[in-house]
């Protein structure tokens, strides 16, 4: 199995900044892609940002110019700093990776971290 803890969440005052860590371990041949998604309470789940095993990045339009997502792959690690952050941005945010298990598969099985609360309030 393939096991993605979080951490790094918490409150913050509008306008501060917060950094997200996902770790993954277990059963991993190669990482082909990592990410961040977010749901607030109500709304469904969508992507903050994402990043590739080769570095390629997208971003949701809500995140550019305000995230940086980045990754160490030697880590099976990935980043999300947050800054100027907004009231909207507040929402459990989620990891997700696309995992190669072994050397003999192609197969990309996806996994899910636990969530991690972000509040941002005065």
């Amino acid at each position: 199995q393939v096991q993605l803890v979080e951490s790094g969440g918490g409150l913050v005052q509008p306008g501060g900044s917060l950094r997200l860590s996902c770790a993954a371990s277990g059963s991993i041949f190669s990482i082909n892609y990592m990410g961040w998604y977010r749901q607030a309470p109500g709304k469904q789940r969508d992507l903050v940002a994402r990043i590739t095993n080769v570095g390629s990045t997208d971003y949701a339009d809500s995140a550019k110019g305000r995230f940086t997502i980045s990754r160490d792959n030697a880590k099976n690690t990935v980043y999300l700093q947050m800054n100027s952050l907004k009231p909207e941005d507040t929402a459990v945010y989620y990891c997700r990776a696309g995992v190669r298990k072994t050397s003999t598969t192609t197969y990309i099985t996806t996994y899910w971290g636990q969530g991690t609360q972000v509040t941002v309030s005065s």
